[in-house]
């Protein structure tokens, strides 16, 4: 038999069914896969809404900006959580950003080839340490050392300042907004300045070359070449970082303070929604307004959550079509 005839020979049928059937196997398998995390994420959604639509019934609309929670004549709100939940993720986002672009920057641009890779994987290494280590380490460590030097040097040069002195008054205690959106930020910053390292290494290097051969420095280079090409992308990294935070539980609940009242002083006790639920999970009974106050709370968390990194996705993915 030749070679030609060999070669289109057919395959025997039992071969050919036995390819169809792993190929339709594999098709199924990871469709259901993907269908999985469909129904798991809509099934939380719609069991948080369920078990808190009691809440949202007793109080209507205005339990998203209603600042009472008085368990005893079960009146709950979630206006002061929701607010330390977005005044601590933008505050650790105003922190993180700029330290990360940084090492970012150093890591692409001005870092020697064998210091790269140490000094990244040190940074990575950051979102390995477990939120209860940070949480410990800012109360035992950073709140001392905010109390003692930080906050009394805030408070003096800043705290008469016209319009936004009201932001840096009130008693150094260590504990408060500010130091939990310290905290968030060192948790958020290897995730943001991941992202912007591989964003700044995607960007063709002719571009850059072009640059430096116009004479331009290695600033001018970064904001006139790399920052434009990359923008969507480190905006969607940001955002993923401020999904991390507006998430974040037990560091938080270490350090904010756990005050169930809005204070105009960054330095002021706070709670978020993440710590409120740690905190009083545990002693809401079943059935109760509490706990379905609590759900509530949750499933507007989720709705935030999912927002925010809907919006990520989407930016990165529309600078991958770009």
């Amino acid at each position: 038999m030749s070679q030609a005839a060999t070669a289109t020979t057919p395959l025997p049928a039992t071969a050919r069914r036995g390819g169809n059937i792993g190929d339709i196997i594999f098709e199924w398998a990871c469709k259901g896969s993907g269908l999985l995390v469909l129904v798991l994420l809509g099934a939380i959604i719609v069991e948080l809404f369920i078990a808190g639509l009691p809440a949202f019934r007793a109080f209507g609309l205005q339990f998203i900006w209603s600042t009472e929670w008085d368990p005893v004549r079960e009146v709950f709100g979630a206006g002061v959580s929701i607010y330390g939940t977005i005044v601590t993720a933008i505050l650790a986002i105003a922190f993180a950003v700029p330290l990360a672009f940084g090492v970012a920057f150093y890591l692409t641009e001005l870092a020697p080839t064998w210091l790269r890779g140490p000094v990244g994987t040190a940074i990575e290494l950051l979102a390995a340490v477990p939120s209860i280590i940070y949480g410990m380490w800012g109360f035992f460590v950073i709140a001392p050392a905010f109390a003692a030097h930080l906050q009394p040097w805030i408070i003096d040069n800043f705290g008469e300042l016209p319009l936004v002195g009201f932001l840096f008054q009130g008693a150094p205690f260590g504990t408060g907004i500010f130091t939990a959106a310290f905290i968030l930020a060192i948790m958020i910053l290897p995730f943001i300045a991941a992202t912007m390292r591989d964003v700044f290494l995607q960007v063709p290097p002719v571009y850059k070359e072009s640059a430096y051969g116009l004479g331009a420095t290695t600033w001018e280079v970064m904001k006139g070449v790399v920052l434009p090409y990359t923008r969507v992308s480190v905006v969607g990294g940001v955002m993923l970082g401020l999904g991390r935070a507006l998430g974040e539980t037990m560091a938080v609940t270490f350090v904010i303070g756990n005050a169930n009242r809005i204070s105009t002083s960054i330095f002021g006790p706070g709670n978020t929604i993440a710590s409120l639920i740690a905190l009083e999970f545990g002693e809401s009974e079943t059935g109760s307004l509490k706990l379905s106050s609590l759900l509530a709370l949750g499933f507007i968390l989720f709705v935030l959550s999912f927002i925010v990194l809907a919006t990520s996705r989407y930016l990165l993915r529309s600078r991958l079509k770009a």
